[in-house]
């Protein structure tokens, strides 16, 4: 399908595309208050940026719910980015350490750590 687009060739890896993901989630729910604050400083930019491009406050005061609102949800998205870079690193890390047959097999077992970890500490708050 890629090959209909596009006029040249895509390798992709799926394994590396797999563990990748598997790593990012479990960075993502392990570090989730540094999500959270990853989150917040790009609703508080995305916010300030967008108040630099109108002129008129009342223009601005009309639609602030409605843009808020999607500057948070882009924020959401965005946070994503550096996990997926780092959970990008760790795969590589077990690939050349342990081998590319380990990959994903690790990065499954650091996301049930993980989610485990973050269950018991959501819960360890109430």
């Amino acid at each position: 399908m890629l090959n209909d687009l596009f006029p040249f060739m895509f390798a992709l890896d799926a394994t590396a595309l797999a563990g990748s993901g598997l790593w990012s989630l479990a960075l993502y729910l392990g570090f989730s208050p540094v999500s959270e604050w990853v989150m917040e400083q790009l609703r508080r930019w995305f916010n300030f940026a967008e108040r630099s491009l109108y002129t008129s406050e009342a223009e601005f005061e009309k639609t602030r719910r409605a843009r808020e609102s999607q500057n948070a949800f882009y924020a959401s998205i965005f946070s994503i980015i550096p996990f997926l870079v780092a959970g990008s690193l760790c795969n590589w890390a077990v690939e050349f350490t342990l081998g590319r047959s380990w990959a994903i097999s690790v990065g499954i077992l650091a996301c049930m750590g993980c989610g485990i970890y973050e269950l018991g500490r959501r819960d360890g708050q109430q």
